[in-house]
């Protein structure tokens, strides 16, 4: 990976200097670089919202602060600049993406030099050598510059998987997700493929697929259920390293086969389950891409590819929330649509609603929405 990033070059006390851009989030190289150790959260704000990257060589924790109080600014300027409401859904969510992305944009302007044994050379910094070893690999002896915003989301990352996510579907067992893959929080999904009646094909063809595997938890869920042999696919390396980690933490290594592949794997199963991203739109980072797909290239690809790898009597289970639905993204015709041209029909539908903290939040700016979100689980077959 890092041979591959660009190099941040900047003036110190009178010398050249250069470290690799380390910008998990593909964040552009700072128009200039500006070395401080201690600024103004004003001016802070000022200079990161005209491109200028601020290069810390003060206090680490007085760094956190500064990032704290520049992100307040940035919520203040929201405020004042808030006029209409949006015409629409669909303009509300793109006003609400064009925000987030200034925010990514202004907020990782403040940068944190490591070296390339990955160590701080700040007054109390961290030591995040383990963390960054997990996200990037093994450290190859080059610095880096990583924004302070990424730096402490992949401190987050380090956390969560040290102490894993409790999924109730299987007895509270935990799924440990590593750095750049979705973590399984949103346990309503999870519980509908623990609730769902298998198909009796897996009496003649005992083998499930799951399409996109991610942490792997769709894949212990079904194999906690009975069925015999999962394969599971993804095109991440990262995701099937991860699930890798969390079979052999359940013990269920001798039972899931993970591959790398763009859906299927070979052959055909009686149960093929995908949880693709839930909405159509262009992801800006690796996290991302769990959750935006653009132009619902991965829904669509399931659809139309999923007839010919199931076995006779074989469900497919696409485990969709409607939340593009509501935020004009996408309609519930052309889903059905969709459905329709790939050979399928709908042999039933279980529903949930979310029980996530967002969904309660009125100031969250998508709220309507996600107030009116089902996730639901389509069992399709071949029609």
């Amino acid at each position: 990976m890092s041979h591959s990033a660009p190099l941040l070059a900047w003036q110190e006390d009178g010398h050249a200097r250069s470290a690799l851009w380390q910008a998990d989030n593909g964040a552009r190289l700072p128009s200039r670089v500006q070395v401080v150790s201690a600024l103004d959260a004003d001016e802070a704000y000022r200079l990161a919202s005209a491109g200028t990257g601020l290069l810390w060589r003060g206090d680490f924790q007085q760094a956190r602060q500064l990032l704290q109080a520049m992100s307040q600014r940035m919520d203040a300027a929201a405020r004042r600049k808030k006029t209409l409401a949006p015409a629409s859904a669909g303009e509300g969510f793109a006003a609400h993406r064009k925000a987030q992305a200034l925010r990514v944009r202004v907020l990782g302007q403040l940068l944190i030099e490591l070296d390339g044994s990955y160590r701080i050379h700040l007054k109390r910094a961290p030591d995040v050598a383990q963390a960054c070893t997990e996200a990037w690999g093994a450290p190859d002896g080059q610095a880096r510059v990583v924004s302070l915003r990424s730096l402490q989301g992949l401190i987050g990352a380090h956390e969560w998987r040290k102490k894993g996510v409790p999924i109730g579907a299987l007895q509270d067992a935990h799924i440990h997700p590593h750095h750049g893959v979705f973590s399984p929080v949103r346990g309503e999904y999870v519980d509908l493929v623990a609730q769902a009646p298998l198909p009796a094909a897996l009496h003649t063809c005992p083998v499930a697929f799951d399409i996109g595997v991610g942490t792997g938890v769709l894949s212990a869920v079904l194999a906690r259920r009975g069925v015999p042999r999962v394969v599971a696919t993804d095109l991440s390396e990262r995701a099937l390293a991860c699930a890798r980690d969390n079979m052999l933490r359940l013990g269920l290594q001798d039972r899931v086969e993970l591959l790398p592949a763009n859906l299927f794997p070979p052959g055909q199963a009686a149960l093929i389950a995908c949880n693709p991203p839930w909405l159509p739109a262009h992801p800006t980072s690796v996290l991302e891409q769990a959750v935006y797909d653009a132009d619902s290239a991965m829904l669509r690809g399931f659809l139309s590819g999923l007839s010919a790898h199931l076995c006779a009597g074989g469900e497919g289970w696409l485990i969709l929330s409607d939340l593009a639905e509501h935020l004009n993204l996408r309609s519930r015709e052309q889903l059905l649509q969709w459905i329709a041209e790939a050979g399928l029909q709908v042999l039933g539908r279980l529903d949930t609603r979310p029980r996530h903290g967002k969904a309660q939040d009125a100031s969250d700016p998508l709220h309507a929405a996600r107030a009116a979100e089902v996730t639901s689980l389509w069992r399709l077959g071949v029609a």
